[in-house]
């Protein structure tokens, strides 16, 4: 355990605490905050997923079905009872709630996951079929959920903002503008406005008559991160196998990722004023004791029990901190950058403790 706080957990605490630092010095302004968002979102990041989803078989996840059914349903549905609660809880929008289920809604399965899960359990085939098994499902079903979600709220509001302002003109009832995370005025020219890259849809789309969520749909498949993952699943699905000699390609700008979108989400962290309020509090035990809780319940009730290793390793890796993937396009686009910075620093460090809890607390419970 101590080695997994020194080679894990501490690093991501200190590359943190430096972006932090460097957001604080204005070592970086806004429009290289954004370059840098880029990088992770739309390259290194949807390298990574590619690379780390095409090195799983057809064979690997026919080889536990309960353990593959369990993974697949259960994230995506403590990621949409999250995006839920988030909503009724908290009363935040369509994309703020998309936003936080893709951080407390999911584990960062591709950056901890072989780092966490093989120093405790080895690395075997048992192993690598947990971490491939909620990879993709976090990767390649859950983002293009969330990027869906965003594009569908914000969608919604540039219409009501649409409905207001024409109203406006016409010279009636003034119609109180919704609630955005950024406020975007429809009248101006979206190629000069600095806020206008934070919508993930084009602007184009504004006043058009369309079915909003067919087009939010469309628009989230366009984004990298989105069918990068996609892309790699069906490939594993058709059992069409990457050649070894490529993966050195996608592994070096992959490679870029963790410690850019560590470092990205300390300088997210340092714009906004950290809040240990009762969200991030909620958000942190959402993550990392009610998600493996109820993961453990469902195992043992499905007849997991027989297997303790394999459970305990289901539900270490559903127990880690957030997706960083979460916080980077929360950054990127300007949603929910507050709770969502904070949450990923506060869990990040609980998850020392947490951690602990579940590898005692599991075999106990068989």
């Amino acid at each position: 355990m101590v080695q997994i706080l020194v080679n894990d957990i501490i690093p991501i605490i200190v590359i943190m605490a430096l972006g932090y630092v460097c957001g604080k010095l204005s070592y970086f302004d806004d429009d290289q905050r954004q370059g840098l968002n880029k990088v992770v979102l739309n390259i290194a990041l949807p390298a990574a997923l590619f690379i780390s989803i095409v090195k799983a078989t057809r064979e690997e996840l026919a080889q536990d079905t309960t353990l593959t059914i369990l993974g697949f349903v259960g994230i995506i549905v403590m990621f949409m009872l999250s995006y839920y609660l988030c909503r009724l809880m908290f009363k935040h929008s369509i994309q703020e709630a998309a936003v936080c289920a893709l951080i407390a809604g999911s584990p960062t399965i591709g950056f901890l996951g072989f780092a966490v899960l093989d120093p405790i359990y080895g690395d075997t085939v048992s192993t690598n079929l947990v971490i491939a098994i909620i990879s993709i499902v976090v990767n390649a079903v859950t983002i293009p959920i969330g990027m869906y979600l965003i594009n569908l709220g914000q969608a919604k509001d540039r219409a009501k903002l649409s409905a207001a302002a024409t109203t406006t003109a016409k010279g009636e009832v003034t119609v109180k503008a919704p609630k955005a995370d950024v406020a975007v005025d429809p009248s101006k020219d979206a190629s000069k406005d600095k806020n206008a890259e934070v919508m993930v849809s084009k602007s184009s789309n504004m006043g058009k008559k369309k079915n909003s969520n067919l087009a939010a749909l469309v628009n989230a498949l366009k984004q990298p991160v989105c069918w990068a993952p996609l892309l790699a699943i069906v490939l594993v699905l058709i059992g069409v196998r990457v050649p070894d000699q490529v993966a050195p390609t996608f592994d070096l700008i992959a490679k870029a990722n963790s410690g850019v979108a560590v470092l990205a989400a300390g300088l997210a962290l340092s714009t906004v004023k950290f809040s240990l309020g009762w969200e991030t509090i909620w958000n942190t035990f959402y993550r990392l004791i009610l998600t493996p809780a109820a993961f453990l319940g469902v195992g043992l009730l499905c007849g997991m029990g027989h297997d303790v290793n394999k459970l305990s390793m289901l539900v270490m890796a559903v127990a880690l901190p957030p997706a960083f993937s979460g916080i980077i396009i929360s950054s990127r686009y300007n949603i929910y950058v507050k709770e969502g910075a904070s949450t990923t620093a506060v869990s990040t460090v609980v998850f020392a403790v947490t951690c602990l809890l579940w590898i005692w607390l599991v075999p106990l419970c068989v």
